[in-house]
């Protein structure tokens, strides 16, 4: 099953880490963690949390475990297609926080969702459209699709989550209605 992951972080420097971990499934169940700070995590960017709207103290205070967070994404994420929008970001992440709660960096692997938006898009129009019309059809649905869904983002990992999963189905929708359009005449 997709499932659509974000990461809020400590900042965008080398020393960054997950502060907040958000996800929603394919068929719409979600959950986010805050993440409490490991030992060590110490770089924390005043101008990130101007953005996120995370300050350190409810992290400390109210955030979980990293070991605990680490080990609901194994046990609920596992098996699972992982999408991310920025999955080299969201990718150092899960990485680090994976590596301090003594996983390997890899337990977890991240895709891009672009290309589940393409591969929903494809397997839609396929049947439907001659290959000469396909590219060019889900090309010009994905920008279309994409230009109406250009709002900011929340900067909060589950509404961001959440965000792309409704992309997500804006790209299975609009490409469902062109197929019914094209009547299998493509």
């Amino acid at each position: 099953m997709l499932v659509f992951l974000d990461f809020e972080a400590s900042s965008l420097g080398k020393q960054s880490y997950p502060i907040e971990v958000g996800w929603v499934f394919e068929d719409g169940r979600a959950e986010d963690h805050l993440i409490r700070p490991a030992s060590g995590w110490e770089d924390w960017d005043p101008e990130a949390e101007a953005i996120h709207k995370i300050p350190r103290a409810v992290l400390l205070g109210e955030g979980e475990h990293h070991e605990a967070v680490a080990q609901r994404m194994l046990d609920v994420l596992a098996g699972h297609d992982l999408l991310a929008s920025a999955p080299s970001w969201d990718g150092k992440w899960m990485s680090v926080l994976l590596r301090a709660a003594g996983f390997p960096r890899h337990s977890l692997r991240l895709r891009d969702t672009d290309a589940a938006h393409r591969e929903a898009a494809v397997s839609i129009l396929t049947p439907v459209l001659a290959p000469e019309k396909l590219g060019p059809a889900v090309e010009e649905l994905l920008v279309r699709t994409a230009a109406r869904d250009r709002g900011a983002a929340s900067h909060r990992a589950r509404a961001d989550a959440e965000a792309e999963r409704s992309r997500w189905l804006a790209v299975r929708d609009a490409a469902t209605a062109l197929a019914a359009a094209a009547g299998g005449h493509g």
